[in-house]
């Protein structure tokens, strides 16, 4: 039986959570063992909204194979471009036909290829395509045994639903978009891995990664107010995850939430 392991990290916000997963990528790989494949989602890279060209080179260069994202991919109009040509990020699968950029990919290192899915809840969200039907027709042509899906999704029950339904198709799916982690890590009864939520790379001290002080009068007044990146208490959260290339299925799944000394 041959392992592959995979760490995923949960959304990186700002400066904060970029500096979080730079520090902390070391001693998660001391910690965990040699790591085959690098990932996080990346939508709010920038300053907590969006991604740019530069940051995609930046997070690259921890060592960082592959990126995923959400709705907030869109939020910076000058990298809408670079999705339509860079296979290294992805946007969710389920926006409709001639959206722009990849919904999912294969990706080879070192003799292990790893499928990755990203996909986007409906529930409390924009009402984009279905993500079921989306994963059952990206899954017909897919050609690799070991795959992974981060669904970025408001409900709770939307992403267990998911992951239920996908139970024994693919390796592993981990939930993003929330910022909080879950405490929920299984190995489903047909043996795909499973969070609910892998959680925040970034600060932890105000409110899912902006400062609490910026957040409040939207919870007071209803106003619109431009929230600001929160600095304090920076952690890298997210999920290990073991593979058995040979049948695609988990061997096993830990939690991380490991604060930065900076």
């Amino acid at each position: 039986m041959t392992a592959l392991r995979i760490l995923f990290a949960g959304d990186v916000c700002g400066k904060p959570g970029r500096s979080a997963l730079r520090e902390n990528l070391p001693a998660l790989r001391a910690r965990f063992g040699p790591i085959d494949f690098v990932a996080v989602n990346c939508e709010n890279a920038a300053a907590g909204f969006g991604m740019t060209e530069k940051l995609l080179d930046e997070i690259a260069s921890f060592g960082v194979d592959v990126m995923t994202s959400g709705n907030h991919i869109w939020d910076k109009k000058d990298f809408i471009p670079i999705l339509e040509r860079e296979h290294r990020v992805l946007r969710p699968a389920n926006y409709p036909p001639g959206t722009p950029g990849f919904g999912f990919g294969t990706y080879e290192k070192n003799g292990h290829a790893l499928g990755v899915i990203n996909l986007q809840g409906r529930a409390f969200m924009s009402p984009i395509d279905c993500p079921f039907r989306t994963a059952d027709a990206i899954l017909e042509d897919m050609r690799v045994k070991v795959i992974f899906v981060d669904f970025h999704a408001e409900a709770t029950a939307e992403k267990i639903a998911l992951a239920r339904y996908l139970d024994g198709r693919i390796s592993a799916m981990a939930g993003t978009h929330t910022h909080v982690q879950t405490a929920d890590e299984s190995i489903l009864p047909k043996g795909t891995a499973f969070i609910t939520d892998a959680g925040l790379t970034g600060g932890h001290g105000g409110v899912i990664g902006n400062s609490y002080e910026s957040v409040l009068p939207k919870f007071l007044y209803g106003t619109p107010r431009k929230f600001e990146i929160d600095t304090g208490k920076p952690k890298a959260q997210g999920v290990v995850i073991d593979i058995d290339e040979e049948t695609g299925m988990a061997l096993g799944i830990q939690r991380f939430s490991i604060p930065s000394e900076n």
